[in-house]
Formats: C-alpha cells, structure tokens, sequence
C-alpha cells in the first residue's frame, strides 16, 4: 500500500505567527504534487506543497486558488 500525505498540516501564520491547519487540496489526482491551502483566523493565507520541485514552485508562485496540475 502507498504511502498517503497527511490531510492535515499545521504552520505558523507568517503575518500573527499562530498555528494555522492546511488542508490537502483535492486538485491534483497524480503524484507529482500535494498541494495543501489553508486559512488563518487573522485571514492571511498559507499554502505548502510537496511534491516534484516545477509543480511545487508553479503552485506557490500563484497567487490565487485557480491552480491545477496537469500532464
């Protein structure tokens, strides 16, 4: 069995410094990228991904939630 990246991710929030979760974004069907999105309560966005290092940076660098991975 394979090996699943963890639903849920805990940062801190680089504008209030508190613990915000990033959840596993369901964008992405292959396994080249797990790109993670989350919310914190002072309303500043944090995303993370793991992944192959060009879908990585392609996702971090958008800056709006319309990115998806395709082949």
């Amino acid at each position: 069995m394979a090996n699943k990246p963890a639903r849920i991710l805990t940062f801190k929030c680089k504008k209030c410094t508190k613990p915000v979760q990033v959840f596993l974004q369901k964008v992405s069907a292959c396994s080249h990228i797990q790109p993670y999105q989350g919310i914190c309560k002072c309303g500043e966005l944090t995303r993370y991904a793991t992944g192959q290092k060009d879908a990585v940076e392609s996702y971090m660098a958008s800056s709006d939630g319309s990115w998806s991975h395709h082949h």
